[in-house]
Order: C-alpha cells, then structure tokens, then sequence
C-alpha cells in the first residue's frame, strides 16, 4: 500500500525540504519506489540538491499541459555511486558499483513568477482552483496506480497557505516540522488546532518532526571539559613537546558551556514533551543541530556524501519508524 507523506511547517526556515529531501534518496536506496515532489510554490528549492534542469515542471501538469511521465524525473543514477566536486555539487560516476533494487523520481516545481501567477489562477475566476485541486489527486492517483508508487513526498509551502491546505489533502501522512523557538512552538499549536485537526478526522495521521534540537551539537573540547586532567597535563609555554591541555580558565569556561547546553537541552525535552501533549500528536523524529551540516554553504544530500555522519543516521531511524508504522497500516 503506498504512503503519502506531506512535510509542513508554520514558517520556513524549519529544514522540512533538507529531511525530505535526504529521506526520499534513503528509501529508494533501501528498495522502494520513491516519488519525491516540490510543491513549495513560493520558494521551491529541490534543485538544489539534485543540481537538474526538468525539461517539464510538476506546474504543467497542475495547469493540465503535461502529462504526470512528462513532469518527472528518473534520479536513480544519481543515487547509486555518487561523488561531489569541490562546491558540493552532486556528480553521477560512470559506472555505478551499487546496485540498488529502489527507484527514485523527482519533480520539480517552477520558481518563474510567471508560472505561479498561472497557479494562482491567472486572473481566472475561483473556480479554477478547483480544478487545481483535482488535478492534485489526480497526480497523486496517477503515481499509484501508472507507477506503482510506494512513497510520495511531498514539500510544501510553510504556513496556512492553498498550496499547502492541497498538498497536506491528498496525504494520508503529515509531517510537521519545527524547530525549538516561540514562534515555531506558537505556530504549530494553532495551525494543530485549526487545521490538523480536519484532516486526522478523515484517517489522516500526524506526527512531529522536532530538527534542530539544541544540546547535542557541542564541540569535542566542550563536551570533554567535565573530564579531570592529570596533574602531569600542564601547559607548555616553551613550545616543547608535552601535552597541551587546556588552562584553568578555558577549562571552567568549557564546563560552563557545557552546562549551559546541557540546560539547553533539557528545556527544550521539556518544552517538545508538552507541546506533543497539548497538541496529542507524537514525535516520530528529533534531529540534532549539527553545525557542520547547518553551515554548509551548499545544500548536499547528507546520506549519500556522509552516510556514517550521525545526521544521516538520523533518518535512517526515520526510514525504519516510517516502515514500522507502513507496515502496522
């Protein structure tokens, strides 16, 4: 049976497009055929992690000038044997030595302005957007049923937004992704309230998705400060060989970072397990802030470049929830 899974969130910035995009690549390596879809109309940026120019947009198929086969693509070479050139940019090897039994397809959204102006109906009247929305389930139930589809993911545009009310209608599963901030936590409790809530009513089922989580990510040299040194580790000053330990000072200034993070950490458990309750829906993942991955001036597929990064193992504990819950459906 296959799944629809729609990443949402109150606001951008949240990191919904970075998870689904390293999901979808994870579950076609482990076997599946995965449909990946940028329905961000706004601000769609997929591209950028796949570095692909589509000949047809997911837009022509919703303004219903393409056909559902015209506006995909077949990235599954890409995610076989991969390597990255110095700017981070994906590059297919000549011949793959990994065979992988999944497929993985992507569809890219359009950023012309052009183009969205067509989506919002061109200065057509309202009822055009029904016919959007048609067009919706039509492509959702055209990848099922001509493609044999076993994950379609979906991202969305942030907020309460047409787009988004569309996307999060034809999937069965909800995704909604915050990071810990007022303004996260405020916006999720109401869009859970206002807008969740019609959804799971007709068997739709939601689940949290916390990234960024804070006290984790702590440098090695913060993270050991709790550790004695030897009364033998003392400070060199005649640049000769020894240990180079830390000095009194770094060290109290190390433990009181780590404390501060540790504090960190422990409200932000506080603050996710209330949330979950208020809002009665569970966590299925909490990702850690990893600054390596955060700052990085490309985006990049975490799970192909680094599959051993204790990011990429993140969503293989997603990959494994999501299959535990696909198989319990």
């Amino acid at each position: 049976m296959a799944s629809c899974i729609a990443f949402h969130s109150y606001k951008g910035g949240t990191g919904k497009t970075t998870i689904a995009a390293n999901l979808a690549a994870l579950l076609a390596k482990k076997g599946y055929r995965v449909f990946l879809l940028d329905l961000d109309v706004y601000a769609p940026s997929l591209q950028a992690y796949f570095d692909k120019e589509p000949k047809r947009w997911i837009n022509d198929f919703l303004n219903g000038t393409a056909d559902v086969g015209d506006v995909i693509m077949d990235l599954t070479p890409a995610i076989e044997e991969v390597t990255y050139d110095s700017s981070n940019t994906l590059k297919q090897k000549q011949k793959p030595k990994e065979k992988i039994t999944g497929k993985l397809w992507v569809g890219f959204c359009s950023s012309r302005k052009e183009e969205i102006y067509k989506l919002e109906g061109g200065g057509k009247q309202d009822t055009s957007k029904i016919q959007l929305l048609r067009r919706f389930i039509l492509l959702r139930e055209q990848l099922i049923s001509l493609h044999d589809a076993d994950y379609i993911i979906i991202d969305t545009s942030p907020g309460i937004r047409y787009w988004s009310i569309n996307a999060l209608a034809v999937a069965d599963t909800l995704f909604l992704t915050l990071k810990m901030g007022d303004l996260d936590i405020d916006g999720t409790r109401k869009m859970a309230e206002e807008i969740y809530g019609s959804f799971t009513k007709f068997g739709a089922k939601s689940y949290l998705v916390m990234n960024r989580v804070a006290g984790y990510c702590i440098p090695q040299h913060i993270s050991d400060a709790t550790v004695p040194l030897p009364p033998s580790s003392a400070v060199r000053i005649d640049g000769g060989s020894g240990s180079t330990a830390s000095t009194p000072a770094s060290q109290s200034s190390n433990r009181e970072s780590a404390s501060m993070m540790q504090q960190q950490k422990d409200e932000s458990n506080i603050l996710t397990s209330a949330l979950a309750s208020d809002i009665r829906m569970d966590i299925i993942s909490s990702i850690a802030c990893y600054c390596d991955i955060q700052f990085s001036n490309k985006e990049f597929l975490t799970v192909l470049k680094y599959p051993d990064h204790p990011f990429a193992k993140q969503f293989e504990l997603l990959a494994q929830t999501i299959e535990g819950v696909q198989s319990k459906a």
